[in-house]
């Protein structure tokens, strides 16, 4: 042992050890890091897996409803394989650049547009989105409008109409548009705000914001948002996490409804079919006009499939409720065009945003 050693304070030397270790386990990091991002660039890059798609969502409050939805005032983008989009919120998290006061303007035509990511417009330009098209179809005819994009990727029917009737009103939409996608089946039953007993729809709990919390921890580490947007290494990894921490979320579901999750289940189709009667109900009596959208579910070679089932439809068809049925408005798209994505999470592409928003404007444009 030399001198020096011999010669330094134990508590010294137990700092400088411990300063040592920590530096050479955090360039051990650094190194298996910049390889895990080689790899993966060099074998999963161009593949439809490796996406950049940051969830920047956070908890709001909504009266008695703790929900998700997208940070205020955020600015971000996605990226994969089919290109790069630009997401703009604005103080409430709506993808818009404008913030929207409760008070509607005197004379407008106000849309509430509620959904999922296909809604919010992931893969989607922010402009492109169904509700941008529609609110420049209205105005091209002639109606002064505002189309609030309201959707939040992982929302369900049961969610959605929470946000209606504690936070939605208060825009005082005088149409609300309700896109409805095949997964909100699954996605009410993991979100278990609601239940149906004895054929009624009942309140099972008031809370559903699923990884915020993680989220919160994750982005309050300095460089997390950048690794986010252009790690495909980190992006791998928390996509895994997530998915693990998503079917885990639907297991305990279908545990506890004792359901197949291969097909929706006449408890999952009922129990759909009862949140968007009573978002009907809800729209009437204060004065709005409800319409479902049906977002078509990718298929092969250019084809897709309803999200609601014919049944079902025919369902809403005798409450009443307007429908816009994806078979009949892409019926002459079939095996021509592609309707979604081809890679990443394969969301509806902007021609079937446009074809959507130009089917809500002309319904909408035709009422006095």
């Amino acid at each position: 042992m030399s001198s020096d050693t011999m010669a330094m304070p134990l508590p010294r030397q137990r700092t400088r050890n411990f300063f040592r270790h920590a530096a050479a386990w955090l360039i051990s990091l650094v190194l298996m890091a910049l390889v895990g991002e080689v790899i993966v660039r060099l074998t999963l890059k161009n593949q439809e897996r490796a996406v950049l798609y940051p969830r920047y969502q956070t908890a709001y409050h909504y009266g008695p409803y703790t929900l998700r939805g997208i940070w205020p005032d955020a600015h971000f983008r996605h990226t994969s394989i089919d290109g790069s989009w630009e997401f703009v919120t604005n103080n409430h998290g709506f993808r818009d650049t404008r913030d929207f006061p409760y008070t509607k303007p005197a004379g407008t035509l106000r849309v509430l547009a509620l959904g999922d990511s296909h809604t919010q417009g992931y893969e989607a330009r922010q402009d492109a989105t169904f509700s941008a098209v529609l609110e420049r179809y209205l105005r091209a005819h002639g109606r002064r409008a505002e189309v609030l994009n309201a959707g939040v990727s992982g929302f369900g029917t049961a969610e959605e109409l929470a946000f209606l009737e504690n936070e939605g009103y208060r825009y005082q939409p005088d149409v609300v548009v309700v896109a409805f996608y095949a997964n909100d089946f699954e996605d009410n039953l993991k979100a278990n705000l609601f239940g149906l007993d004895k054929g009624g729809l009942v309140e099972h709990k008031h809370e559903h914001v699923p990884g915020v919390r993680i989220q919160d921890i994750i982005y309050s580490v300095p460089g997390a948002r950048w690794l986010s947007e252009n790690s495909y290494f980190y992006s791998f990894l928390l996509n895994n996490v997530w998915e693990y921490f998503k079917a885990r979320l639907a297991r305990n579901a279908v545990t506890e409804y004792a359901i197949a999750t291969q097909s929706a289940s006449k408890y999952e189709v009922d129990l759909a079919l009862a949140l968007i009667e009573r978002m009907q109900r809800y729209c009437r009596a204060h004065g709005m006009r409800l319409i479902v959208v049906d977002i078509p579910s990718p298929g092969k070679a250019y084809q897709s499939t309803e999200s609601m089932p014919p049944a079902a439809e025919r369902v809403l068809q005798g409450q009443q409720i307007e429908f816009v049925s994806s078979h009949a408005l892409f019926a002459d798209y079939m095996g021509t065009v592609p309707l979604h994505v081809p890679h990443g999470q394969q969301h509806i592409s902007e021609l079937t945003h446009a074809a959507i928003g130009v089917e809500l404007g002309r319904r909408i444009a035709r009422a006095p």
